[in-house]
């Protein structure tokens, strides 16, 4: 056992355990989101009482752990009771817990719930729609404190995974990792991003007949798009505004920005730029991922 792991106060933040709070709402993706971590050499508890949490610090962090993701849900009934003194135990012990949360939207939450033939844990003898209701109410302050929120809605397990390993796969917490998501404002706004910019001043090559077919990702539209009148300018500014807000999420504990680049359907414009985008703030050494939300949907 490394000399650093049985005495902790001497390591240093590289060596220190990283923990991670993975919850969210029922049906909203926490299983395949600690699936995720654990493929990516984290070690997952699920299912344990919010007060067994510092005591699980100390042992893991003796025996040399250094990433830890504990799953929390609603199925202990006072987990929102002991969660401030949880915090504030891993705190007292030099660690900065982060928090995942995992979200969807109510109605797919109950087409998950539904398929799966399985109650929600606050359901009771009511429907599960009120289950769900008492669940978001009583998750909302956490929610509103995550360093990072995905939004499932839309996406696949596949996809959600593919988020989670982003965001976590690397050793440390200590760079800014952004997401940029292409989407169309007809299929709703992404509720997980943290900016959100609009493309439509941009001609739509939906109404050029040869490139209607294609996509963003095809040469010809990228080629369309990034050669209209301000664009140039317009990706110029976004790159700015990131490396400009990137040392205050830094200093502020916020390692984690997804921007939403908008269109109308989410197939040409928003596509192509996001695209570009990413490759320009790759090139200022961030830790770039570039997704596509609503590609396919049209």
């Amino acid at each position: 056992m490394p000399a650093e792991a049985l005495h902790p106060e001497n390591t240093t933040p590289e060596t220190r355990l990283r923990l991670l709070v993975v919850t969210g709402m029922s049906g909203a993706g926490r299983s395949t989101a600690a699936h995720a971590l654990e493929d990516l050499g984290w070690y997952v508890v699920d299912n344990l009482p919010p007060n067994m949490v510092d005591e699980l610090c100390r042992q893991v962090e003796d025996a040399g752990v250094r990433r830890l993701a504990v799953v929390l849900d609603v199925r202990w009934a006072t987990m929102f009771e002991q969660l401030p003194g949880m915090f504030a135990a891993v705190r007292e012990r030099g660690l900065r817990p982060e928090v995942l949360f995992l979200d969807a939207a109510d109605e797919v939450i109950v087409r998950r719930q539904s398929s799966a033939r399985r109650p929600h844990p606050l359901q009771g003898a009511g429907r599960l729609v009120d289950g769900i209701a008492t669940e978001r109410r009583l998750l909302a302050d956490l929610r509103a404190t995550a360093d990072v929120v995905i939004d499932t809605s839309r996406a696949n397990p596949h996809q959600t995974a593919s988020r989670v390993a982003h965001v976590f796969a690397a050793e440390r917490a200590d760079e800014l990792r952004v997401l940029v998501l292409s989407f169309g404002f007809k299929n709703g706004l992404p509720t997980d991003a943290d900016l959100v910019v609009d493309v439509r001043f941009l001609p739509n090559p939906h109404w050029v007949p040869e490139l209607r077919p294609q996509t963003g990702l095809d040469q010809p539209v990228r080629d369309y798009v990034l050669a209209q009148e301000g664009i140039e300018e317009f990706i110029d500014q976004v790159h700015g505004l990131v490396l400009l807000m990137e040392p205050g999420y830094l200093r502020e504990g916020k390692h984690h920005l997804t921007i939403g680049v908008g269109c109308t359907g989410g197939k040409h414009r928003s596509t192509a730029v996001a695209t570009e985008l990413g490759r320009r703030l790759r090139t200022a050494d961030l830790l770039v991922e570039v997704m596509h939300r609503d590609l396919g949907l049209e």
